[in-house]
């Protein structure tokens, strides 16, 4: 069904992705499916990690942890961003073609009166993206 599925990350908030990763292992190994973990960070240091090289290594562990998780085949896209707060919708579209990706599974909020105002990252992602979008609330 899929041979590719994009999921992105925050490695801050992995706390709030369980659901989403869940259901990306699943129907991966439901098709046989790669999962590509893609991560977008600035390159100036963050909570997470002080260069956008330390931060692959960081996403190349964690996608190789969901893969021995759930028994699937992973890579690790790492993005580096200008700003990723104001660029990581584009950012994210722009990795659905570099990776290849024919689904995307992504985590969302379960939305409130703002997003009426200013659309989700799952939403507009979903509203733009040339392939299927799965985005599971938590």
């Amino acid at each position: 069904m899929f041979s590719n599925i994009m999921v992105p990350v925050d490695l801050a908030h992995e706390d709030r992705l369980s659901k989403a990763l869940s259901c990306a292992g699943e129907l991966a190994k439901s098709s046989g499916a790669t999962v590509t973990y893609v991560g977008v960070s600035a390159a100036t240091p963050s909570s997470v990690a002080h260069t956008p090289e330390e931060f692959a290594k960081k996403l190349d562990a964690f996608a190789a942890a969901q893969g021995e998780k759930h028994g699937v085949t992973t890579r690790a896209h790492a993005v580096t961003s200008h700003d990723p707060a104001t660029d990581l919708d584009p950012t994210l579209l722009k990795a659905v073609d570099e990776t290849g990706a024919d689904l995307v599974v992504m985590a969302s909020h379960v939305p409130n009166i703002t997003d009426y105002i200013w659309p989700s990252n799952g939403g507009s992602v979903a509203g733009h993206a040339k392939v299927s979008v799965l985005v599971v609330r938590d």
